[in-house]
């Protein structure tokens, strides 16, 4: 697996106050490296992580972090890791589809896309998928570091920065909510 580099881009103008969810059933604070990449990653492009926390695959303790971070005005993305797999415990998509007002369709499919590079055919078997829930970017990664990596540094990162051209998710997540960032 290739690893993914921060291409020495400087910190973002305007930082977001993004929240991580470990979902699974055996991971702590002190072995949640997925979770800790993320919350590297953030950091170091400026942002704040806002929380972390870790909940079992189990669909209504998944909804419940969610939900309360999703009402919260001050968060403007969460970022989970974990559960999007095809086990039986998997179920971060099916708890996290029915939070959103809106799916952003092309991020799972890029993410795919992008881990087909490093992982090949193994990548069908994640169900990675974005979407607004109450303003707030939902973002779903596998649970693995590579995945995280990939996943922020090839997709998120850019959506997050306001300086990204043509477009960006900066303004629609910070409109009316300026004195929350």
């Amino acid at each position: 697996m290739s690893q993914v580099d921060n291409n020495d881009i400087p910190a973002v103008e305007v930082p977001l106050n993004i929240a991580v969810l470990t979902v699974s059933d055996t991971r702590t604070f002190d072995n949640d490296k997925s979770g800790g990449t993320l919350k590297a990653c953030i950091e170091e492009a400026g942002h704040k992580v806002a929380d972390h926390a870790i909940a079992p695959d189990d669909i209504y303790k998944l909804r419940a972090v969610l939900s309360q971070w999703i009402a919260d005005e001050t968060v403007n993305c969460i970022i989970t890791t974990g559960g999007t797999g095809f086990s039986g415990r998997d179920s971060t998509p099916e708890a996290v589809a029915p939070l959103l007002d809106k799916t952003i369709d092309g991020f799972g499919e890029l993410f795919r896309m992008l881990s087909y590079e490093e992982i090949k055919t193994s990548t069908i078997q994640s169900r990675a998928l974005g979407g607004l829930a109450n303003n707030t970017l939902v973002f779903c990664l596998p649970g693995s570091t590579g995945a995280c990596r990939t996943g922020w540094y090839k997709v998120i990162r850019d959506q997050l920065d306001s300086r990204h051209r043509p477009c960006n998710y900066v303004a629609l997540l910070t409109h009316g909510k300026a004195t929350h960032v």
